[in-house]
């Protein structure tokens, strides 16, 4: 509790357990918007079941337990003191013809509308604490360990040397063909085939050395 910095104990009734536990289950009390709303949460609020000209509060069991458990532990010791201003609630609404219960009710929502004035300074203050430090942070551009590598635009389109253009795009010049040579001699062919033959022999000569009657290739 003396590490969180929080005023909650600044509250008559509310010590450190109290605290504690309205901390530990509240959090983050812009969660709850304003007062009314955190009290909705935490059951204090009365659950209205009027019909008609009658106007009745109820008692709602709504909520978190725990919470108003802690709210009802340090209205109650309010309520023990004669010179706390719990006990000066209180003794207003019996004066005005209220029910013990229903003043204790009514003094339930005072401390838990405290309880959400204060969390709501507290986290003000750590936030105003924490801009500094933030703003000084704000601008730092950290270096990477080594230089990022983008790569370039047109790098993926083009294909590799072995495979052939998509379709539609021309192959480029035209390779010329495997003929005969200046000397008059057959050019050999390079052409991939099924296995059994012989890629370096001339045209019309088969795997087994003799040519063919169409001039294939042909299994020896």
């Amino acid at each position: 509790m003396l590490a969180s910095g929080t005023s909650l104990t600044e509250i008559f009734g509310v010590g450190p357990v109290v605290a504690a536990i309205v901390i530990g289950d509240v959090r983050d009390v812009s969660r709850s918007g304003g007062r009314d709303r955190f009290a909705a949460c935490n059951g204090t609020a009365p659950t209205g079941v009027s019909s008609g000209k009658r106007k009745v509060h109820r008692l709602s069991r709504r909520g978190n337990r725990r919470i108003n458990h802690a709210i009802h532990m340090a209205a109650v010791t309010q309520v023990r003191y004669p010179h706390s201003g719990g006990r000066a609630c209180c003794d207003k609404k019996l004066a005005e013809g209220k029910t013990p219960k229903e003043a204790l009710r009514a003094l339930k929502r005072q401390v838990s509308d405290a309880i959400c004035k204060h969390l709501k300074a507290d986290s003000a203050r750590v936030a105003a604490s924490d801009a500094p430090a933030r703003e000084g942070t704000r601008g730092t551009t950290l270096s990477p360990a080594r230089p990022a590598h983008t790569p370039g635009v047109g790098s993926s389109a083009k294909p590799f040397p072995d495979q052939f253009p998509p379709c539609g795009q021309s192959q480029g010049p035209a390779k010329a063909t495997p003929g005969k040579h200046s000397g008059g001699e057959a050019a050999p062919i390079f052409l991939l085939t099924q296995r059994g033959f012989d890629l370096h022999a001339p045209r019309g000569v088969g795997a087994s050395g003799q040519p063919g009657a169409d001039g294939t290739f042909r299994r020896a």
